[in-house]
């Protein structure tokens, strides 16, 4: 069995140093097909209006909603899996869903201004708060 061995003339990786400077960071990968880069966190911004909080591709939208006292906001499961609408642990939080399904509704009428943040206890990952005002 015969194997030839060839080599090219440098590397994507290599860079010159130049006249006694520091070599140069190497540059990135490329991308891989079939991968993806995670993407960087979102910038925070301001809570949202309105009254309704979507569950889609395992994500509160939007993950911190500002209402009024008195408002009552409803949250819709759009997603295969369920999901639960739950006051964080410690909050001493009203939040307490059953187990969403696909197209079921949750809904809370909050009465005293607070921040109120809340997860799904099957995917804890998954977090939101609701910004009560007077």
């Amino acid at each position: 069995m015969l194997v030839l061995l060839s080599a090219c003339g440098g590397s994507p990786y290599s860079s010159s140093t130049g006249s006694g400077g520091a070599a140069s960071s190497a540059p990135s990968a490329p991308a891989m097909p079939g991968m993806s880069t995670p993407a960087s966190p979102p910038a925070t911004t301001a809570p949202a209006t309105g009254n309704t909080v979507t569950i889609q591709n395992f994500a509160f939208a939007p993950a911190s909603l500002k209402v009024k006292a008195g408002t009552t906001v409803t949250w819709t499961n759009k997603d295969t899996d369920a999901h639960t609408v739950t006051s964080k642990q410690g909050s001493g939080g009203p939040l307490n869903s059953a187990p969403l399904t696909t197209g079921a509704t949750y809904r809370y009428t909050f009465t005293k201004a607070g921040t109120y943040a809340y997860y799904c206890s099957i995917h804890p990952f998954m977090t939101a708060t609701v910004v009560v005002t007077p």
